[in-house]
């Protein structure tokens, strides 16, 4: 899909017109908390679209799962649609659920991770009146739609804000698994570090686990160490033992910030988060629903969610908009336009592929 369709100048106007009932929902979110299928099944009788989500890791994240969950709330909410989730821990529960679902007449199902992409292709070969999108997916059919959030335009314009903060000229990273999706992540920010300093050090640890913490902590320790002294991560739950690390940090003295990824995180550690790159999920899983319930689905290609559409940005933490110079602040909005206006190319890496042929 030409990534300045119509359906991004669509996503556009929903961002703008559902972000108030997207605040509402995060404080109905916040109560919910991370349940399995039974507790979030939502069956209301007055309609028969039914919308399923699979994510593998908790809601309650405060990120990539967190945002997932909102994003089908949204749907409750506008398209008066039946909705569930369900965690999913393995590849045979990937399976699983997703054909548990399109057997229980789920049309519409969000598998919200890369991890999902092979048992989509699976399950929509055996249900292909149902549709499946695969949020940051590589590999597409008639009915399984990678949903490519373009998150390396965001972390872009924060490996600018972090190359123009750090005193020590050396900034990290630290990322879940290694998958492309998550690699390009890092490579948008480290290109924009690289676009104004081309002297800065970029450090990455690669902690192989989304979730876990402690080891997150670890890494964000090491990192801080060897010179880094403004961190961003790619993880879900693991994010916040790099806030904890920048934390400790600070405490001892040091001067560390941290750079929240995903979804808007400033309000996790206000305190140590300098801004977000962020992904508008919510708004982007709306959109998607629309499509489908109009009949105007993309079939056989990828959906993109970047700049162009107000899918993807940077988020100034509030509480720290003073560390920000005037000059910094007018930056950002430069290079976003730029962005926008594809004067700035991102650097990308391209791993979607076509079953039975390639891309």
């Amino acid at each position: 899909m030409n990534r300045a369709s119509e359906g991004g100048m669509i996503l556009i106007k929903v961002v703008n017109k559902f972000r108030i009932v997207v605040s509402a929902l995060l404080l109905c979110i916040a109560s919910c908390g991370d349940r399995n299928d039974e507790s979030t099944s939502s069956e209301s009788q007055s309609s028969d679209f039914r919308v399923a989500l699979l994510t593998s890791g908790p809601v309650s994240d405060a990120g990539w799962h967190g945002s997932a969950y909102e994003g089908i709330k949204l749907i409750e909410q506008t398209l008066d649609a039946k909705i569930s989730h369900q965690q999913t821990n393995t590849p045979a529960e990937f399976d699983e659920v997703l054909r548990a679902y399109a057997s229980s007449n789920y049309k519409l199902i969000f598998a919200h991770g890369f991890e999902y992409q092979d048992a989509a292709i699976r399950v929509g070969e055996q249900f292909p009146e149902v549709t499946i999108i695969v949020s940051s997916g590589g590999r597409f059919s008639d009915n399984v739609i990678p949903l490519i959030f373009e998150l390396e335009e965001g972390s872009y314009m924060a490996g600018v804000v972090a190359s123009r903060m750090t005193k020590t000229e050396t900034i990290g990273m630290v990322g879940g698994v290694a998958i492309p999706p998550a690699e390009a992540t890092f490579t948008g920010f480290e290109a924009g570090a690289l676009s104004v300093n081309p002297d800065v050090e970029v450090l990455v640890s690669w902690i192989g686990s989304w979730d876990d913490v402690a080891m997150a902590k670890e890494a964000a320790t090491t990192l801080i160490r060897r010179g880094a002294d403004v961190l961003i991560h790619n993880t879900d739950a693991a994010s916040f033992g790099v806030f904890q690390a920048v934390r400790e940090a600070r405490a001892l003295g040091e001067e560390v910030w941290a750079m929240g990824m995903n979804r808007n995180q400033n309000d996790v550690a206000p305190e140590v988060i300098l801004g977000s790159a962020i992904i508008r999920i919510p708004e982007a899983f709306l959109q998607l629903a629309i499509l489908w319930t109009e009949g105007k689905m993309p079939s056989g290609e990828a959906y993109y969610a970047g700049g162009q559409s107000g899918a993807a940005d940077y988020v100034v933490n509030p509480g720290l908009a003073g560390k920000y110079q005037p000059e910094l602040m007018a930056e950002i909005d430069s290079v976003r336009l730029g962005i926008i206006n594809g004067l700035i190319s991102v650097p990308r890496i391209g791993f979607l592929e076509r079953v039975g042929g390639s891309f």
